[in-house]
């Protein structure tokens, strides 16, 4: 079942993105190529347009994959969850540190790269499930205190929420929907990669810039108060 609730813990906490961030890849970018037929219809290009939200373009892209649970499973292990992972978040908790993990992708591939890899974090993403024949179907996270109608969960809401807690909040990513949550906390804890490292880079805002995740325990507990 996805968490539905607001994170009440104290102590610091750093709230990180998924595709692109814990991983090497995106899964929507993999399932585009390896999932779904040439002719799939362009759903950025309709998302970039304004004529659908973000959420709806990934629904779309997914609901259209036709191959087996297995198949897409490999795909969803080509997106190469850091094998350092679980070392770094054990580093973080003991260090006082909790990790919660926000995307706007599917909750049911992150559930299973973060199983098998035995890491245990909080998740706020749009939940799913695959059916054969009907792809992988992605649902709005109702009753989620997070949900936004254009993403299904809105990572700026779930920092926004911890930094009001009186925490001291950290935040990586690695895309343009991080932007926004990324502003929101002091540049010391701020950790980007890719699109979000070259937006914050054009606003002259301050960043580490990472390659892996599990860079940033050691970065971050040497800044941190």
């Amino acid at each position: 079942m996805p968490d539905t609730t607001p994170i009440t813990a104290s102590g610091p906490v750093l709230v990180s993105d998924f595709d692109g961030t814990m991983t090497r890849h995106d899964f929507y970018r993999l399932a585009i190529v390896k999932l779904l037929p040439a002719n799939t219809t362009d759903h950025w290009a309709e998302y970039r347009s304004g004529k659908i939200t973000h959420f709806e373009a990934l629904r779309r892209y997914f609901a259209a994959i036709r191959k087996s649970e297995d198949e897409v499973l490999e795909v969803v292990r080509q997106m190469e969850l850091d094998p350092g992972l679980r070392v770094a978040v054990e580093t973080l908790r003991q260090a006082g540190w909790s990790v919660i993990v926000t995307s706007a992708g599917c909750e049911w591939y992150i559930r299973r790269l973060l199983t098998d890899a035995v890491v245990d974090v909080v998740v706020y993403a749009n939940p799913g499930r695959f059916e054969a024949g009907r792809g992988l179907i992605v649902d709005m996270p109702v009753g989620s205190p997070y949900l936004s109608k254009s993403l299904g969960v809105d990572k700026t809401a779930v920092v926004r929420q911890q930094v009001a807690s009186g925490r001291q909040v950290a935040f990586a990513g690695d895309g343009f929907p991080d932007v926004e949550a990324a502003r929101l906390v002091s540049g010391k804890l701020r950790f980007a990669r890719a699109d979000l490292a070259d937006v914050l880079q054009q606003e002259g805002l301050e960043f580490h810039r990472f390659k892996t995740w599990s860079e940033i325990p050691h970065i971050l507990l040497q800044v941190s108060d």
